[in-house]
């Protein structure tokens, strides 16, 4: 048990470098707190002692402002970051060296009993705010961006974004931490295609223009020939 303490510490110092020193991990960090008493409240719940489990995971979302169902079960090294705000509900699983960050919400989509919540792989990271909702998959190493609606299976070693999520990234696992689950290239793709209509719109106006331009070199009068044309730039920027 002491050792799996101090494997949880010493997570929190490889993944968040505002750690200074143990004794602020073990006195300040509200995620370390919920995970020490889930330990203690899941098995307690395995063991039968239903509401006693249930009444001591209220009081730590009473101390910390992280709600965990005792019936969770949680791998090793997970790490919770600022924590306020993230509910995981009882049929939740969640695997080795996942990361989740504040206000995140691992959900069910429905009240019936059995599995309802969803399965997080070996290695999540699932950015601020995101909503991960239903007995999905969510595969190894994939990232969930900062709040993003998830509702539909990740494969594993991908990125997803948006409302609802979308891939948006497949890489190969680096081993390095992402820190709020953001990929450097991991693009919209709305606002890709939004972007290439833009540029196809101002790219057509200026074909129209030279046209115009001909016919009126030739002596041929057009009515309406100055209409406003379309700023690419600055909707570009807008879209951006």
């Amino acid at each position: 048990m002491l050792e799996r303490i101090k494997e949880e510490i010493a997570v929190v110092f490889e993944r968040d470098p505002a750690a200074r020193s143990t004794w602020e991990v073990i006195t300040c960090y509200p995620g370390f707190h919920a995970l020490l008493v889930h330990r203690l409240s899941h098995a307690l719940w395995g063991g039968g002692f239903k509401w006693l489990a249930r009444w001591i995971s209220h009081g730590a979302r009473w101390l910390t402002g992280i709600e965990i169902h005792p019936g969770v079960r949680i791998g090793r090294r997970f790490f919770i970051d600022h924590g306020m705000g993230v509910v995981i509900g009882e049929t939740a699983e969640i695997g080795d060296d996942c990361t989740l960050y504040h206000g995140v919400t691992l959900g069910g989509t429905t009240w019936n009993k059995g599995k309802r919540h969803p399965t997080l792989m070996n290695g999540v990271v699932i950015g601020a705010g995101a909503k991960i909702l239903g007995p999905i998959t969510i595969g190894e190493h994939a990232k969930i961006g900062s709040n993003a609606v998830v509702v539909k299976d990740v494969p594993d070693n991908a990125t997803a974004i948006g409302i609802p999520a979308r891939i948006v990234e497949t890489h190969e696992s680096s081993g390095r931490f992402a820190a709020y689950a953001v990929a450097r290239d991991a693009n919209d793709p709305v606002a890709r295609a939004m972007h290439a209509l833009i540029d196809h719109s101002a790219d057509t106006d200026k074909r129209i223009d030279q046209i115009l331009a001909e016919l009126q070199r030739l002596g041929l009068k057009i009515e309406g020939a100055e209409t406003e044309k379309l700023d690419a730039g600055s909707l570009n920027r807008i879209v951006d």
